[in-house]
């Protein structure tokens, strides 16, 4: 009788020392929840390792788990566009927000020969890859800082130092990557996927796509890629893992040039960074 008293005293200690169950879109913000989070959370990533967030379905386990989530963070990711209802439904009570939040989002960047009247779904088309940016990172922690907050104000002081904590490493990060590429006099860089613009536009680089919103480009679009890279001195064609290379091979066997492998969804997201910066910077030298 004894015994049980106890268990029942202790319960609601128990019962708070529960992780959040956290949902983030992709693999690089669960590391962001991760980090400000640590051992008071759970989180998890709706796009599993080697998939691709254009046209990932979540598969029912994980639409199961959100009954226990209480908060799914979102950045825009295509395949939302059409899952985000359903996972909400899933769990109504699950606090749903956009890590995005206050961030001016970049348009697609559109071929040169392509029609350009696209105003009626520019709504659908605005690049979602801010966390490649560390600065936008920043930004990004601290919105989930403030939500992990008000889910669990009993633990606001670690999030707050774990949030401290993790800038740090990012303004160190964004130091050294201008370090690394600010004194680059090649600026541009071509890649399959257009992953990396707001990477490009925080160090002043230019990001040239080959593919565009999920589209291949026609024959005629390929062509002037491939004039434009050899007039802009490219050798090098930077592929994402989770896309089909053949277009990336092509051209680079056009220009003569190689195909290398940068992951925007890696999920050790300094490091990661810190050796795409290299390899940008290695491509980019004269």
């Amino acid at each position: 009788m004894r015994k049980l008293l106890l268990l029942l005293l202790l319960m609601p200690t128990l019962v708070a020392a529960e992780p959040l169950r956290v949902f983030a879109s992709v693999i690089p913000i669960q590391t962001f929840v991760e980090k400000i989070g640590g051992e008071h959370v759970d989180a998890r990533a709706m796009v599993r390792p080697g998939f691709n967030p254009h046209t990932y379905d979540p598969s029912p386990q994980q639409i199961a788990a959100l009954a226990g989530t209480v908060l799914y963070v979102r950045t825009g990711v295509p395949f939302e566009d059409a899952w985000m209802e359903r996972l909400r439904s899933a769990n109504p009570k699950m606090q749903v927000i956009d890590a995005r939040d206050g961030i001016a989002l970049r348009e697609p960047q559109a071929h040169e020969d392509e029609d350009h009247d696209h105003d009626h779904d520019h709504d659908h088309e605005q690049d979602p890859h801010v966390w490649t940016s560390p600065p936008l990172a920043k930004h990004m922690v601290g919105v989930i800082r403030d939500s992990l907050t008000e889910l669990d104000p009993a633990h606001a002081a670690n999030f707050a130092r774990n949030h401290d904590a993790f800038v740090a490493e990012l303004e160190a990060l964004d130091r050294d990557l201008h370090a690394l590429l600010d004194p680059l006099p090649n600026r541009k860089f071509m890649v399959f996927h257009p992953a990396w613009g707001y990477f490009a536009d925080t160090y002043g680089l230019t990001q040239v796509p080959i593919e565009r919103e999920g589209k291949e480009p026609g024959a005629r679009t390929l062509a002037a890629l491939i004039d434009q890279a050899n007039a802009d001195g490219i050798k090098v064609v930077f592929v994402q893992p989770q896309f089909d290379e053949r277009q990336a091979h092509q051209v680079a066997e056009a220009i003569g040039g190689a195909v290398i492998a940068v992951d925007p969804l890696a999920a050790d997201y300094v490091d990661n960074l810190r050796r795409v910066g290299r390899e940008f910077a290695q491509a980019l030298e004269p």
